[in-house]
């Protein structure tokens, strides 16, 4: 006899097996976490979610398998409890689980980040019993449901700025006895309403810290976030506020990126070519070309957030050979094509972009090449600003 399918039973014996994974990976170093990891069920916060097919459509873009227990109870219950992030939205629209369809192409809005990567951030935190929290980004409410685990619900506040996703999330929550206080709000302003908070972890990037978010942080309180921009280079930052409300931290080691705040989204440019139709027809050679900002390595995305700290309103598209840097913000632009082992750059408009980021280079070079935990951000009212004690450059936020 085939018995039914009882989800909340074979999900016990799934979420030790992903605990055991995550410790013996070492994303699992304190028991406490350890032991929220197998008490809340990730399942309960995925009604569906999109996995990639194998193939992409005839126009290359990727097809978007909605999963849900209904269509592959199997399928569904797994991924749940992999170390997986899982899309759940494209494009700001959010589903009807109860009939998916194929998704081809969009942009991800929201998602269930990867179970790892939710507990490294809390552990990055610092966050302790007693400490009250903000978390910026509810999404699912599956990262909201490990803090309330962990510490306490009443000392938990989520926002998030999508109403749908924070009434499915609150379901989520409360139907498994959590009850932080929720809120849809903009994260780039915080929580006024039950501020001052020990913690702020933000499960969202921003282009800069957003002021608000210290001046609702206690005094010796800690703020967790990832900077991100228009180049899509990335830094994770762990700031402590002081007394007089600045704020510094050193930037945090690894390669970690999540979606933007969607007040941070970067803006349409138009047509690459209207842009360079405007440059001088003299091209100088580059003194760096564009592939150190642009290789799949772990330096490249270190320098894909310096480089954009340089020129925070420029964003990066190649089009056939040749590499447009365009800067809606102060109108101006670069292009770069390569040839006999060199790359030619033309720039105009009141910013020099690529002579800003072949700066940033040179500087780079010149210190030894240092990682991302040697450079510390100082955020106070006259400013935003990144800086290292061997690089003859001070990098701005914008």
């Amino acid at each position: 006899m085939v018995l039914p399918a009882d989800p909340e039973t074979d999900a016990v014996r799934l979420r030790e097996a992903m605990a055991d994974a995550l410790t013996q990976d070492g994303g699992l170093a304190e028991p406490d976490w350890r032991t929220a990891v197998e008490a809340v069920p990730r399942h309960r916060f995925l009604p569906g979610f999109y996995l990639p097919a194998d193939e992409r459509d005839g126009d290359g873009l990727t097809v978007w398998e909605p999963v849900t227990a209904e269509l592959n109870y199997g399928r569904w219950l797994a991924a749940a409890y992999t170390d997986t992030t899982l899309i759940t939205q494209f494009d700001g629209e959010e589903p009807d689980w109860k009939a998916p369809v194929v998704r081809r192409g969009g942009a991800p809005t929201s998602s269930s980040t990867l179970p790892s990567l939710v507990v490294r951030m809390w552990a990055d935190a610092e966050v302790a019993e007693g400490h009250t929290v903000l978390e910026i980004g509810t999404g699912t409410g599956y990262s909201t449901a490990l803090a309330c685990e962990r510490l306490d619900s009443g000392d938990i506040t989520s926002i998030e700025v999508d109403a749908r996703r924070l009434e499915s999330a609150a379901d989520a929550l409360y139907g498994c006895g959590y009850t932080p206080t929720l809120a849809v709000a903009d994260g780039l302003y915080g929580y006024w309403p039950e501020a001052r908070f020990d913690r702020i972890v933000a499960a969202c990037s921003f282009r800069a810290v957003p002021p608000a978010l210290l001046a609702q942080t206690r005094p010796g309180g800690k703020i967790l976030l990832t900077l991100s921009g228009w180049l899509y280079g990335y830094a994770r930052v762990l700031l402590t506020v002081a007394d007089d409300g600045t704020a510094e931290g050193a930037l945090l080691p690894g390669t970690v990126s999540f979606m933007a705040a969607r007040t941070h989204a970067s803006p349409s440019f138009g047509n690459p070519a209207h842009w360079a139709a405007g440059l001088p027809d003299d091209p100088r050679t580059a003194r760096h070309g564009p592939e150190r900002l642009m290789a799949a390595t772990e330096e490249a995305f270190h320098l894909r957030f310096l480089a954009q700290c340089a020129v925070p309103g420029a964003q990066l598209v190649t089009v056939g050979e040749v590499v447009h840097l365009v800067d809606v913000v102060s109108g101006s632009a670069a292009t770069l094509t390569s040839g006999d082992g060199v790359w030619d750059v033309r720039e105009g408009g009141p910013v020099r972009l690529w002579e800003r980021v072949e700066g940033v280079l040179d500087a780079f070079d010149a210190a030894g090449r240092p990682g991302p935990e040697t450079f510390t951000l100082h955020v106070w009212g006259g400013g935003q600003f990144l800086r290292h004690s061997d690089m003859q450059v001070v990098l701005g936020l914008s």
